[in-house]
């Protein structure tokens, strides 16, 4: 099995996600797509505006009639700050003949020098960077990363073209009664909306 690893605080999941792992999906021929919302990111930990529960009803919400895509509750569970490599060795160990394919963001490629252990993570699963059409990635900058070559080995950068969505100015417009339509899925705009979040 190929398996995709879509982590994020996804607060509030939205279009722009779902876009982007079904390009991967499709351009890496993966059987799933798993999104693993974070219980604290070591990255936004001081970022979060709802619950785990909430953010896990919302993902559920969006993805639901996708056959081809899943959520996990592993870090959530596991509670504390979330770690990449930790999920990624939980999920080699329970599923060992998968392969494991970890999807991110390209403003994660300039964070990642700072993530726990990443040469280990490169060994568990491959690093899958979405990039948007025309972007120019800077090799000078990628140098200065100081990530090892089995990291580098390891990454491979995918352009899909997307949408320009923030989850930051999702939950800004959300506060500011400004409309959400076509941003987010109706199920999870609904859910906001009577969970009263982000207001």
């Amino acid at each position: 099995m190929k398996a995709g690893v879509f982590g994020g605080t996804f607060d509030p999941v939205h279009i722009g996600h779902l876009a982007m792992a079904e390009r991967v999906r499709c351009e890496l021929k993966l059987d799933r797509v798993i999104f693993v919302p974070a219980n604290v990111s070591p990255f936004k930990s001081d970022q979060l505006n709802s619950s785990g529960k909430h953010r896990l009803a919302m993902v559920r919400l969006a993805i639901q009639g996708n056959d081809y895509f899943a959520v996990s509750e592993a870090e959530l569970q596991r509670g504390g700050t979330s770690y990449t490599v930790d999920t990624m060795e939980l999920f080699s160990q329970e599923n060992p003949e998968a392969e494991f394919f970890f999807i991110m963001g390209m403003d994660s490629i300039w964070e990642l020098n700072g993530w726990k252990d990443v040469d280990r993570l490169a060994e568990l699963c491959q690093l899958v960077v979405v990039t948007r059409p025309g972007y120019e990635i800077q090799s000078d900058r990628l140098c200065e990363l100081g990530l090892s070559q089995l990291v580098w080995d390891r990454t491979c950068f995918l352009e899909v073209p997307g949408l320009e969505i923030a989850a930051r100015d999702l939950r800004q417009r959300v506060k500011n009664n400004q409309s959400v339509r076509y941003l987010l899925t109706p199920e999870v705009e609904e859910y906001i909306r009577k969970n009263d979040l982000y207001r």
